[in-house]
C-alpha cells in the first residue's frame, strides 16, 4: 500500500481524503494557495506545500506547480478530489511520466468520458439511451441558433468539459440560445480552459437520477445503486438522496447493467458515475460520465457501507475489488444537504466573508439514525471569492425515508453559521415542502415552487403559536436575569410580570405565564395552554424548548423587545412587549431604507468581467448592462426599466464588494 498520497485539491473534498487516508495509515500532502494558507484541510494533512497565488489558474490547475509538490514531498499517489485537475488527462499523464500512481481511472477513460461530446457518441456504441442532439463543432452564438431551431426548444446548451453546472443554460428560444451560447463558452474558457460547446433537446418534466460505478484494473466492474439529484437551481444540485424515491428495482437494474457496460467499454477502473435524465414514464437517458468521485458520493457510502476513497486507493494500489455485485444492498435511506455560502433572499447572489459562528451539528452514526457533515471549513475561516462556494455537505441517514427527513430537518435547525450569507433557510424549506416529502420533484423544482426567488417561509398556525409560546417563556427568563444583573433585586419575581403581548409573522397573541419550577405554562387569551419545558439561558444562540411535547430547535439572535428566531426557513422577528409598551408600539414610525432605485448595485462580491453599455445610452427593460464573475460563475445583470446611464463608476477588471454602485441612472 502506498505511504504518502497528495491531495491535488482543497476544502470539503480534501479534507474528506484525508479521514480516509488516515483510516488507512497512509501520510497525506495538502497543496495550498495564497487564500488557504488556514484553510482546514492544510491544517489536517501531514504536510503541506504552498503552490502559488488565489486564483486557482496560477495555483491548483497547475499541473508543473503540482507535480513539484509531489517531487518535494516524494508522494507516489495523487488523489484529485472533484474538479481542478480530476478529469484532465494531460495531469493523469504527467503524473504517469513521474511513476506516481494517480487514485482515478486511465487518462484515455478520462479523455473518452470527460468530453461530453465523445462520451456521447461512446454511449450510444455501447448500448446506452442517449438524449438527441447536435454534438459537432459549433463555430459562434449565430450557428449555435441555427441548431437550437433543428433541435427544436427547449434545448440544453452545455461546455464538452464542464462539470458543476457551469457552463451550461437552457434556452427557449433565439435570443436565449444566443446568449447561452456566449456565456456557456465563456464560462467553460474560464473554467476548464476549453471552450468547446454542445447541445441537446432538454427532456421536459425531468429527473436527474445518477449511477455509481466501481472498477478494478481486473476487469470487475459493479454498481452501487443510484442518487437522485433532481433538486437544483442553475443546473447545480443542492439536495442529493439515495436510493431514488422515484426508480422500481427494474428501472435499477437497468440503469445499473447501463452504466456498467459502459464503463467496461472505456476500460474504465476506479470510482465514476453515470448520469441519466429519467423522464415522467421511468425513460432513461445517458447524460454524461463523470471520471472522478461526485460531491454527493456520502449518500452511497450511507447506504451501501462502502468507503469510496478507500476503495479509489486501493484500486490505484492495483488490488481486485473485494465486493461483488450481490454483496451491495440498499440499507436505509440518506439525505445530502448542500450548504452554500449564497443568499437565497438575494437572489442566491455568492457570499463571501469571515465565518464569525460556525458550529454544525454533531455528527452521529446509530443503528436508528446517522449524522454526517462534509467539511473544509471552521470557524474564523474566510469563504474566498476565488473558489466555489460551498461550505459543508450535511447529511443524515435511517432506516426509511420519512425518518432520514425527519433528522435532517433538526441538524438544518442546529446547524449554526454566522457571518455570511448563506442558504440554511432553503434547505429547511425544502426538507418542509410536501412536494419534496412526497417524492414528486423534477430538476425544475426550485424554479416552479419558488419562481419568485426564496423570500422565506410562512410557517403554519400551529407553529406560529409553538413560537409565540417559547418566545414568551425566554423572554421571562431573560427579564428575570435582566433583573439579577441590574441590581433591581429584592423579591424578583414581583419584578417580572406575567402579562405580554408576542408579535411575529404579522400576528399578535396577548399571552400569560403561569411559570414553575419545571417550566412555564402559556396561556393564550383563547384560554388554550402550551406546556413550554427548557433549559435555555440568555445569550445562548440555539435553544432546545419542549413545547407541547414537541420539540424545536430554535436558533435565537438578539432584537429590541425580543429576538431574531430562526426555523424551518423562516426568519422571524419576535417582539416580546408588555401590554403596555405593546399599545405604544402601534404608532411606531417603520424606518424606510434609501431609495436605490436609480442605481445598479453590485449584488455580489465579484470581478467585473464586461460593461455592456456608455454613459449616456438609452437602455431598455431586461437589456444587458454588465457581467459579474463570481466564485467561478458568471453572472448578467440587466435593465430593471427602461432610463438612461448617467455615470458608470467601475471597468472590466474591478473588484468589487456586495451593493457597491457600478452604474447610475437619470
Amino acid at each position: 500500500m502506498f505511504k504518502k498520497i497528495l491531495i491535488a485539491n482543497r476544502g470539503e473534498i480534501a479534507c474528506r481524503i484525508i479521514k480516509s487516508a488516515r483510516k488507512m495509515g497512509i501520510g497525506t500532502v495538502a497543496i495550498y494557495s495564497d487564500a488557504d494558507r488556514d484553510a482546514l484541510h492544510v491544517k489536517m494533512a501531514d504536510e503541506a506545500i504552498l503552490i502559488g497565488p488565489p486564483p486557482a489558474s496560477q495555483s491548483y490547475i497547475v499541473i508543473d506547480k503540482v507535480v513539484d509538490a509531489i517531487r518535494q514531498t516524494s508522494a507516489e499517489a495523487v488523489h484529485p478530489g472533484y474538479g481542478f485537475l480530476s478529469e484532465n488527462k494531460l495531469f493523469a499523464e504527467a503524473l504517469e511520466k513521474e511513476g506516481v500512481a494517480f487514485i482515478g481511472p486511465p487518462a484515455a477513460a478520462i479523455e473518452a468520458m470527460g468530453d461530453k461530446i465523445t462520451s456521447k457518441i461512446l454511449a450510444g456504441e455501447a448500448g446506452v439511451s442517449t438524449v438527441p442532439g447536435h454534438t459537432g463543432l459549433i463555430e459562434d452564438a449565430d450557428a449555435a441558433v441555427k441548431i437550437s431551431n433543428k433541435i427544436g426548444y427547449p434545448v440544453m446548451i452545455k461546455a464538452s468539459a464542464g462539470g458543476g453546472g457551469k457552463g451550461m443554460r437552457i434556452a427557449t428560444n433565439d435570443h436565449e440560445a444566443y446568449e447561452g451560447f456566449r456565456s456557456s463558452k465563456n464560462e467553460a474558457a474560464g473554467s476548464f480552459g476549453d471552450d468547446r460547446i454542445f447541445i441537446e433537446k432538454f427532456v421536459t418534466q425531468p429527473r436527474h437520477i445518477e449511477i455509481q460505478v466501481l472498477g478494478d484494473k481486473h476487469g470487475n466492474t459493479i454498481y452501487l445503486n443510484e442518487r437522485e439529484c433532481s433538486i437544483q437551481r442553475r443546473n447545480q444540485k443542492v439536495v442529493e438522496e439515495a436510493p431514488s424515491p422515484f426508480l422500481d428495482p427494474e428501472t435499477r437494474k437497468a440503469m445499473g447493467a447501463q452504466a456498467v457496460a459502459l464503463a467496461k467499454a472505456v476500460d474504465y477502473c476506479s470510482a465514476g458515475t453515470v448520469e441519466f435524465i429519467v423522464d415522467s414514464d421511468r425513460n432513461f437517458y445517458f447524460l454524461e460520465m463523470n471520471t472522478r468521485l461526485q460531491v454527493e458520493h456520502p449518500v452511497t457510502e450511507l447506504i451501501t457501507g462502502v468507503d469510496l476513497v478507500e476503495q479509489m486507493i486501493r484500486i490505484a494500489n492495483n488490488e481486485k475489488l473485494e465486493l461483488t455485485q450481490d454483496d451491495i444492498g440498499i440499507n436505509g435511506w440518506a439525505i445530502e444537504n448542500r450548504l452554500y455560502a449564497e443568499d437565497p433572499y438575494r437572489n442566491f447572489m455568492p457570499s463571501t466573508g469571515r465565518l464569525t459562528r460556525y458550529r454544525p451539528p454533531a455528527e452521529v452514526a446509530e443503528d436508528s439514525h446517522a449524522v454526517r457533515n462534509d467539511t473544509g471549513v471552521c470557524e474564523g475561516g474566510e469563504i474566498s471569492m476565488y473558489y466555489d462556494p460551498m461550505i459543508a455537505k450535511l447529511c443524515t441517514w435511517a432506516p426509511t425515508r420519512h425518518e432520514a427527513i425527519r433528522v435532517m430537518r433538526y441538524a438544518l435547525d442546529s446547524f449554526e453559521l454566522e457571518g455570511i450569507g448563506h442558504n440554511l433557510p432553503l434547505l429547511s424549506a425544502l426538507m418542509d415542502h410536501p412536494k419534496f416529502i412526497s417524492g414528486d420533484m423534477t430538476t425544475a423544482f426550485i424554479a416552479e415552487e419558488f419562481p419568485d426567488g426564496f423570500n422565506g417561509v410562512e410557517l403554519p398556525a400551529v407553529t406560529v403559536r409553538n413560537i409565540a409560546a417559547a418566545a414568551a417563556a425566554m423572554y421571562r427568563v431573560a427579564e428575570i436575569r435582566r433583573t439579577r444583573v441590574s441590581g433591581r433585586m429584592g423579591n424578583h419575581e414581583r419584578k417580572v410580570g406575567s402579562e405580554w403581548v408576542v408579535s411575529l409573522q404579522g400576528e399578535t397573541f396577548p399571552v400569560t405565564i403561569d411559570a414553575d419550577k419545571d417550566g412555564s405554562d402559556v396561556i393564550f387569551a383563547d384560554g388554550t395552554s402550551h406546556r413550554v419545558e427548557s433549559d435555555w439561558l440568555p445569550g445562548q444562540p440555539l435553544a432546545s424548548m419542549n413545547v407541547n411535547g414537541e420539540l424545536m430547535v430554535l436558533k435565537v439572535g438578539k432584537i429590541s423587545a425580543g429576538f431574531a428566531i430562526r426555523y424551518r426557513g423562516a426568519d422571524l422577528a419576535v417582539r416580546v412587549r408588555s401590554p403596555r409598551n405593546a399599545e405604544l408600539a402601534v404608532h411606531m414610525l417603520e424606518k424606510m431604507p434609501p431609495d436605490t432605485s436609480r442605481m445598479l448595485l453590485c449584488p455580489m462580491p465579484g470581478l467585473i468581467v464586461s460593461i455592456e453599455v456608455a454613459e449616456g445610452d438609452n437602455v431598455q427593460e431586461g437589456q444587458v448592462l454588465c457581467t459579474v464573475e463570481a466564485m467561478k460563475m458568471e453572472n448578467i445583470l440587466r435593465a430593471e426599466k427602461a432610463g438612461t446611464v448617467s455615470k458608470i463608476n467601475v471597468g472590466p477588471g474591478d473588484s468589487l464588494a456586495v451593493d457597491e454602485v457600478i452604474m447610475e441612472f437619470e
